[in-house]
């Protein structure tokens, strides 16, 4: 299939690197309410499991919203309808995202003029129009969405403009939805469990991969960010497949860092094949995004190696190389074994696959994720992501 028109217009941006918000770092989440002096036109997006331990004895006068009222799971189009019901657009002046992806991904739709229709916003029928403050807390280690363009959404289908029955999962991409501040605090990621952890560290991971062999946009400070980013993670991997989950603790502020590296290299760089494979699979199954990712990440990572082992993945080779102890020969397969040490790699099926979706999958991702598969560390097509699915089932 030949580029779209928008990934054709991101190959043009030649824009070296893009760091939009400022960034700051906290100790505390109290710290940071008091620097910002948060008060009643604040709205607060964020988790009960959070707000309990971190924002509940400080007496804020903020308005305090769960995420989990508005359903369970990443944003839908009747989650965000949901929202935009529960927090009226004229009742804030600053949005406050303190969570993972899911809330990143909300918040940035909340500091937007609110579209007629979430499903015409989504396939990019209605334009985006940022009018108020965003800023992002970010309570997981993965999604680097605090810094990037894109907000993320299952909404439903739609093939030659007509309504197919089914669902899938597209990123709304604007420059225009990129926070204006970020909030470091390490300290909210205590509460984390550890298989999210695990997923979203792995995220960034990934997010950081693509970007270093990013053939099209990765620019010089986009690989600089990107190969910063592997080489903590890998550190903090290394010390989690030797020493066992609570190795993490002690970690927490590399990974912050590291998922913020990552984000800010892929928002140049762009994301690719993984990415743009896994969506289906989140949005059919309603897979984590950290584990959809993961399931297809080191069978991509073979057929690159099958199809052109030097380059830049050769670079990326030495990389894990170094940071695992092994050699270049070795690299990818002690990177797998070092993963499945932090988080059990599932087959598809374990996740409800089925065969016949091998070939619909294939076809969806041609059809919906062009943005992300031009950006492919080889020429991809709908046959190699057929024989991914299969290989991963």
């Amino acid at each position: 299939m030949a580029m779209d028109a928008f990934s054709a217009s991101l190959m043009k941006d030649k824009r070296e690197i893009v760091i939009a918000p400022t960034i700051y770092k906290f100790d505390t989440f109290g710290a940071f309410a008091e620097e910002f002096k948060l008060g009643e036109r604040d709205v607060v997006l964020t988790n009960e499991f959070i707000y309990k331990p971190f924002m509940e004895e400080l007496g804020l006068k903020s308005k305090f919203v769960f995420q989990e009222k508005f359903g369970a799971g990443e944003p839908s189009e009747a989650m965000i309808e949901t929202m935009y019901e529960a927090i009226p657009y004229d009742s804030y002046d600053r949005v406050i995202a303190v969570g993972g992806g899911a809330i990143m991904d909300l918040c940035k739709l909340l500091g937007c003029k609110r579209p007629t229709s979430v499903h015409e916003l989504y396939f990019k029928r209605e334009p985006v129009v940022h009018e108020k403050e965003v800023i992002a807390i970010p309570t997981t280690c993965g999604t680097g969405s605090e810094v990037t363009n894109i907000s993320v959404a299952i909404v439903k289908d739609e093939k030659d403009g007509k309504l197919t029955g089914g669902d899938t999962k597209l990123g709304l991409v604007s420059d225009d939805i990129i926070p204006n501040k970020v909030c470091l605090v390490p300290d909210l990621l205590k509460t984390l469990p550890y298989k999210p952890f695990a997923a979203s560290a792995i995220d960034a991971l990934i997010h950081a991969t693509e970007s270093f062999l990013s053939p099209h946009r990765k620019t010089v400070t986009s690989e600089m960010f990107s190969v910063k980013a592997m080489e903590m993670i890998l550190e903090g991997f290394r010390r989690i497949a030797l020493e066992g989950p609570d190795a993490r603790m002690d970690y927490l502020g590399e990974f912050v860092h590291a998922s913020l590296f990552a984000g800010i290299a892929f928002l140049k760089a762009g994301c690719a094949t993984v990415h743009g494979m896994s969506f289906p699979l989140g949005g059919t199954y309603h897979v984590p995004h950290g584990e959809s990712n993961y399931a297809l990440f080191g069978k991509i990572l073979e057929m690159y190696d099958e199809y052109e082992p030097a380059g830049e993945l050769g670079k990326f080779k030495e990389i894990v190389a170094r940071c695992l102890g092994c050699t270049k020969e070795d690299a990818l397969r002690t990177l797998n074994v070092t993963l499945e040490k932090v988080l059990h790699l599932k087959p598809l099926h374990e996740y409800g696959f089925k065969e016949e979706d091998v070939k619909a999958f294939a076809l969806s991702v041609d059809a919906n994720q062009q943005r992300l598969i031009t950006n492919s560390y080889r020429p991809w097509s709908i046959e190699l992501s057929e024989r991914v699915y299969k290989e991963c089932f």
